[in-house]
């Protein structure tokens, strides 16, 4: 038993608790014996996506027509939130690429997108990724540099995506593109499948998140059917800042559980640690050291309950976005930060969930838009 378990929202129903049970046993059956060594390969089985998708994991919140299951926020919260438990981010990332990739196919998507795609990603057949970084900047989507020109019924794509989650595995890419005037009026998504012509991949070597393989992508003169286009042409740029609000609080959620985690496995370290005759937990400073930890998951998790609560109920408290993933990162940076001190040189060998956190917190903190970007947006939503 965790010594700090989630204590759930009072407006769960016996729904969400069986989710949240199934999701357990997932975890603990088919990723906890085998994530360290998934993590040591950097990549994990193609085969596990079809055991997410046998168990719902994949169709949470896509419609049932598509072998979906219509779900409200609070299952995909409870999917991040349980995910995380297995201390390893970069699986998690790649497992639920899609989780970003997709939406904007159920989103904006017309109904021949919607039956040719959804069925394959959300059964775990295809694997979805979302492409919208560029070499030239992340978070200012508005001034992004890839080109999509039309020429008759294609477009001829040409640029570069990097960062880019299950860059190289991926069968199906929603990627950003310019396909009209500078700014955020001339952005538009298109669907690209990966036998492309001229479309090439080199994969990306990373701090953290090994078990994620993340690409550069390359458009070179690439021929795209103009009816792989997403929404209408030169808006893509609203469905893509609806695409972050919700991964943002993916993010957070997935951020305070990966807090937790740490949490639970330096406080069981410290209790069985023996030190000078008597448990690492005894010294008062390191009591201390937990506490702070669990007062900071706490309220992070308070929050992401409140601005969950009120997404759920149709509004879109950008500005509270903002701040809760920023929250939450730094919550999940400070626990592992004092996780490591205080299991000392164990922290620091490699095995401990709490090691391979250490070393994906900088990730979290950026993706889905980093700190300063979040703080900047904020401010602009709180008028200051």
């Amino acid at each position: 038993m965790d010594l700090l378990e989630r204590t759930p929202p009072h407006f769960y129903t016996e729904e969400h608790f069986a989710f949240r049970n199934s999701l357990r046993r997932f975890v603990d059956t088919e990723i906890e014996p085998f994530v360290e060594g998934w993590d040591e390969a950097e990549t994990f089985p193609r085969e596990l996506y079809k055991k997410a998708a046998d168990i719902g994991l994949l169709g949470v919140g896509f419609p049932e027509e598509y072998g979906g299951t219509e779900a409200d926020i609070y299952y995909g919260l409870i999917g991040a939130e349980e995910m995380a438990r297995c201390g390893a981010g970069g699986l998690v990332a790649s497992l639920l690429s899609h989780t970003i990739g997709a939406p904007p196919i159920r989103n904006v998507g017309n109904k021949a997108q919607k039956e040719k795609y959804l069925p394959k990603i959300l059964s775990g057949e295809l694997i979805s990724a979302l492409a919208i970084t560029e070499p030239s900047g992340g978070s200012d989507v508005a001034n992004l540099k890839t080109t999509a020109i039309r020429d008759g019924d294609h477009f001829v794509v040409n640029g570069s995506k990097t960062f880019i989650t299950s860059g190289m595995r991926a069968d199906v890419y929603t990627v950003a593109v310019r396909t009209g005037e500078p700014g955020m009026g001339g952005v538009s998504l298109l669907l690209i499948d990966r036998d492309t012509p001229g479309f090439d991949r080199t994969p990306l070597k990373k701090m953290g998140w090994w078990a994620s393989d993340t690409a550069t992508l390359y458009f070179d003169d690439c021929r795209v059917p103009a009816e792989n286009l997403l929404g209408t042409e030169n808006m893509g740029f609203p469905a893509i800042m609806l695409n972050f609000n919700s991964e943002r609080l993916w993010l957070a959620a997935g951020c305070v559980s990966f807090a937790r985690t740490c949490f639970n496995e330096v406080a069981a370290y410290a209790k069985g640690r023996m030190v000078f005759g008597k448990p690492l937990s005894e010294k008062q400073v390191i009591r201390h050291k937990l506490v702070q930890m669990a007062q900071s998951i706490n309220a992070t998790q308070a929050y992401l309950d409140q601005i969950s609560y009120l997404v759920q109920n149709g509004e879109q408290p950008i500005a509270d976005i903002c701040m809760l993933k920023n929250q939450a990162t730094e919550t999940m940076e400070f626990c592992a930060r004092e996780g490591v001190q205080i299991m000392g040189g164990a922290g620091f060998m490699r095995g401990p969930k709490v090691e391979r956190i250490y070393r994906e917190v900088r990730v979290n903190a950026i993706g889905g838009g980093a700190e300063e970007i979040m703080r900047d947006l904020a401010s602009r939503q709180l008028g200051i």
